[in-house]
């Protein structure tokens, strides 16, 4: 099993596709490594020597921000926009949508299981 970036990658499956087990790399981002470090995206993992994963993992150390490092410096976003007090750090706090979405009959995901509220007494 190849590890590129603290990660696993699996084994069976073509290099293009294992690569976006990495977090911050997607297909356009893992076939763009592909072509820089001049491997074909169709190989398997299990068919690369380890001269071409070592390539691959010098592309990403020195070209791409990935894992641990891209999570603290997204993380670091988000609190710098909740110490601002703009709206898109209120709603962060709160734990709502942060773009805009409706949240009268959605938001489930953000807002978390129903609190049901007793109505009113007439």
């Amino acid at each position: 099993m190849a590890r590129i970036a603290g990660v696993n990658i699996p084994t069976a499956k073509k290099i293009e596709v294992a690569l976006t087990y990495i977090y911050g790399i997607g297909r356009k981002t893992a076939q763009d490594i592909c072509a820089k470090s001049g491997i074909s995206p169709d190989l398997r993992v299990h068919q690369l020597s380890d001269e071409d994963i070592a390539k691959i993992r010098d592309v990403i150390d020195h070209q791409h921000v990935v894992e641990g490092e891209l999570r603290r410096e997204v993380g670091v976003n988000i609190k710098r926009l909740m110490d601002l007090g703009c709206y898109r750090g209120l709603r962060h706090r709160k734990g709502l949508p942060v773009r805009g979405q409706s949240t009268k009959q959605n938001a489930r995901t953000r807002k978390g299981k129903r609190k049901t509220v007793a109505n009113k007494k007439k």
